[in-house]
């Protein structure tokens, strides 16, 4: 999420009606004017905190419309970073028609990774006026499976990961014209935007409209705290060069498997961008953990998940020697929490009129214990000493419980 501004007043932020009314009928037009004489109705809307999406019947076809407003998150929005939402649909007016807009940049990138040697992808359906069309996916996500098969953790995570072997290739860089890349998901970059010096009244006013004063108070202080360690962690991190791509946005809920846990899964929601893959490593992860702390799955589930989120980081370090594993390691717990800081924050400051997603909304029933935990990992790694990735596991295992 973009913080370029001062969270506005009340009373000139764009409404959740106001917004959704608007971003309904763009797609709705927008289907009409791909498939004109098709008849096109708008099923269910998909709760997001970034765009808004929409599940659509276009003849006999079940798509997911999606539109960007003004390239930034619905929860960035609405708090009035970009004006007035009469300001806001002006500009929006010019937005939807450059060729720049974020999701004319997934639609490329989706049509980039629909080659025949790369990872399977969701297939464009669509482009018009700012809207995405993509073909619907049926079948479990790695979520899904991860909490009914989690003895095979290891395996389903690696099968994503072997999906982007192509893009984590040195030279994979030259497939993306460096002006499509999609660095508003990136990790680091995220952090830096949402948690940049200008950030104070964020950073206060978060949790304002999901937890009591008492709860608000102890997020705000482990926030800053964390976002504060954080920092200085960020800068003893390698720098972020090489010539491989990441895919950016590699979460649990965007692995889908239509032909079950045996077959190659299907990714969705791209945001490719000039990185290492330790980026695609850590988002998994941080998602994965996230998915275990908000499902609380109980005690013998999590041994399991984490075991097998143990044994992949392992596997992936595998290469290296023992000296090269603990500043490999730091790196990954490093990028691992900056990530969950991100999206905590990002749904604590939500306003309560948005609909969030089933994740979304667990993860501010259970802010606080995550906001601990980010607090005591990262005082662990800036302490060092031995033991780092197990005392991030039982921290883990702790509060998933």
């Amino acid at each position: 999420m973009t913080i370029d501004a001062h969270a506005a007043p009340a009373l000139t932020r764009p409404t959740v009606a106001e917004v959704f009314v608007h971003a309904a009928a763009r797609i709705h037009q927008a289907a009409a004017g791909i498939w004109p004489g098709e008849p096109v109705l708008l099923d269910a809307h998909v709760p997001s905190v970034t765009g808004y999406v929409h599940r659509a019947r276009v003849g006999d076809r079940v798509l997911y419309g999606k539109t960007s407003i003004l390239g930034v998150s619905l929860v960035s929005l609405l708090r009035g970073t970009r004006g007035s939402w009469p300001t806001v649909l002006q500009a929006q007016q010019e937005y939807e028609q450059r060729p720049d807009g974020l999701l004319v940049r997934e639609a490329a990138q989706l049509r980039i990774l629909s080659d025949p040697s790369g990872p399977q992808v969701c297939p464009v359906a669509g482009m018009r006026d700012g809207v995405i069309f993509t073909e619907a996916v049926p079948g479990p996500t790695l979520t899904d499976l991860l909490l009914v098969m989690p003895e095979r953790t290891r395996e389903l995570m690696e099968q994503p990961l072997a999906e982007l072997r192509p893009l984590h290739r040195p030279g994979a860089a030259r497939r993306l014209d460096p002006a499509g890349a999609i660095g508003e998901r990136s990790i680091a970059g995220t952090f830096q935007r949402k948690f940049n010096e200008g950030a104070d009244t964020y950073v206060d006013d978060l949790g304002a409209e999901h937890c009591d004063p008492e709860t608000r108070a102890a997020i705000v202080e482990l926030v800053r705290a964390s976002v504060s360690r954080l920092r200085r962690l960020r800068m003893t991190l390698p720098a972020p060069v090489g010539t491989s791509l990441a895919f950016g946005d590699l979460k649990p809920e965007h692995v889908v498997f239509p032909a079950g846990p045996d077959c190659r899964p299907v990714l969705l929601d791209p945001g490719l961008l000039r990185g290492s893959p330790m980026v695609d490593l850590a988002k998994l992860l941080s998602r994965t953990v996230l998915v275990l702390i908000t499902h609380r799955p109980g005690p013998a589930i999590t041994r399991q998940i984490l075991a097998g989120l143990a044994l992949l980081a392992l596997t992936r370090a595998g290469h290296l020697s023992a000296r090269e594993r603990r500043p490999w390691l730091r790196h990954l717990l490093t990028l691992w929490l900056i990530d969950t800081l991100n999206i905590t924050t990002t749904y604590l400051s939500a306003p309560a009129a948005l609909p969030l997603p089933r994740l979304g909304a667990a993860v501010v029933d259970r802010a606080l214990a995550l906001c601990l935990l980010v607090d005591a990992v990262s005082a662990d790694l800036l302490d060092g000493g031995p033991g780092m990735g197990d005392r991030s596991l039982g921290r883990i295992a702790e509060v998933a419980a």
